[in-house]
């Protein structure tokens, strides 16, 4: 199939079909897939220790990215959507392979099964580290909004762009945008009957703890706590990052921190893989699957016995 219409994409800050009005009612437990980092191109660049100027192969992430999509269709029960968490390429927005890297990767998702939407979260090698109005416009052009809100059986998400908490300060007039609709979005969502309140972003808050210091890998301790602060006071139940390409996190004043591995290149001793993440009426339950654990057997029992 060709083009880009195959995908649905986050339009006017939501996602056409899992709008409040069609999905606020609370229908039972399901689940989804949190994904991150396939990031076309760093494996080989890492390997060569040129992660700047690096990036000119990427096969190696298409098949592992092929892998997973396969893995997912498999699935059953299906899972209700699939977030893939940022830098869905390496290329930078002014690199010569991003183009390439983007149309491969569209290729390869594609394969996913249709009834299965994808949601698109935006990472700092989609946006540059620094964005620019340019930058953010031409991510939006290729995968959909930036930062949006959708609802699943009484369920509310907020994907952000956390490239804005990181350094927003070529783009300063977008973050404002941003946060004066989190701010919207937070208020209503404590008037509203959501059953949970969960975030999807590329940058972690905090890899192990909200008291860390900075680092590449977490945002400022200042922005984190003001996030913190304002997530946990309109009961944000969690939030699920990737960027780390390692799985860590932890749990600070009821709001948990979810850290995911990469789809991609790996930087610690986790394995490629994907996070199985089931929402009962009372928990969020998540388990990081290998792409080989789920290729073989799916999901774990005990947590498809939490759907039944």
């Amino acid at each position: 199939m060709a083009g880009d219409d195959i995908f649905l994409k986050a339009q006017r800050r939501t996602y056409k079909g899992l709008t409040e009005d069609k999905e606020k009612a609370w229908k039972g437990p399901f689940y989804f897939i949190q994904a991150a980092d396939p990031q076309l191109g760093l494996m080989k660049a890492w390997r060569v220790g040129d992660c700047n100027g690096g990036g000119d192969e990427w096969s190696e992430e298409v098949q592992l990215t092929k892998q997973a999509v396969q893995a997912i269709n498999k699935l059953q029960p299906q899972p209700r959507f699939i977030a893939l968490c940022g830098n869905l390429v390496h290329a930078m927005p002014d690199s010569p392979f991003r183009e390439e890297q983007e149309k491969d990767l569209k290729e390869v998702l594609r394969g996913t099964c249709p009834d299965i939407p994808l949601i698109f979260v935006s990472g700092n090698h989609d946006l540059g580290n620094t964005p620019t109005p340019d930058t953010v416009e031409q991510y939006c052009r290729c995968w959909g909004d930036d930062y949006f809100s959708f609802w699943v059986s009484g369920v509310l998400f907020l994907v952000l762009n956390s490239q804005f908490f990181f350094d927003a300060s070529g783009c300063p007039q977008l973050e404002q945008a941003q946060e004066a609709w989190l701010e919207q979005q937070l208020q209503s969502a404590v008037k509203s009957s959501a059953c949970h309140i969960l975030i999807l972003q590329h940058i972690p808050l905090y890899i192990c703890s909200p008291h860390e210091k900075d680092e590449y890998f977490n945002l400022q301790k200042t922005k984190r706590e003001i996030l913190i602060q304002k997530f946990s006071q309109a009961g944000v139940k969690a939030v699920f990052s990737g960027h780390y390409h390692r799985n860590a996190g932890g749990c600070h004043d009821g709001l948990e921190m979810v850290v995911t591995s990469a789809i991609g290149c790996q930087l610690g001793e986790d394995t490629h893989g994907v996070r199985v993440v089931v929402v009962t009426a009372d928990e969020i339950i998540h388990r990081y699957h290998s792409l080989d654990q789920l290729s073989e057997k799916g999901m774990d029992k005990d947590l498809k016995e939490l759907l039944a």
